[in-house]
């Protein structure tokens, strides 16, 4: 599963203007980008607060809470993209953070 281009589509609202994408080189790259994502909209929301922790519930409140998030993953023995839907980017983001905490 490394090295697999990864993109992340996502909607923040039922605006159509927010629909936006962020892409990566890998599966875990994403994963990150997505916590970050998070992190920074609770420092947004929490200006006064130094070191924000959260668990993964709260992360998968944020990732519901989207209008609408999939992943585009790359795989190169069919030389094209896979989809991903939002619960499978949840546990993906759970594994990631698993392996991180160890």
């Amino acid at each position: 599963m490394a090295n697999r281009h990864t993109i992340i589509l996502m909607q923040t609202s039922q605006n159509r203007a927010t629909r936006t994408f962020m892409d990566y080189e890998s599966i875990s790259q994403a994963m990150d980008g997505i916590c970050g994502l998070y992190e920074r909209k609770l420092k947004e929301l929490n200006p006064a607060i130094r070191n924000i922790t959260y668990d993964i519930a709260d992360l998968y409140n944020f990732i519901d809470g989207l209008a609408d998030m999939s992943a585009l993953v790359y795989d190169h023995s069919i030389h094209a993209y896979l989809p991903y839907d939002r619960q499978w980017i949840k546990q993906r983001t759970f594994q990631h953070l698993k392996k991180l905490a160890h």
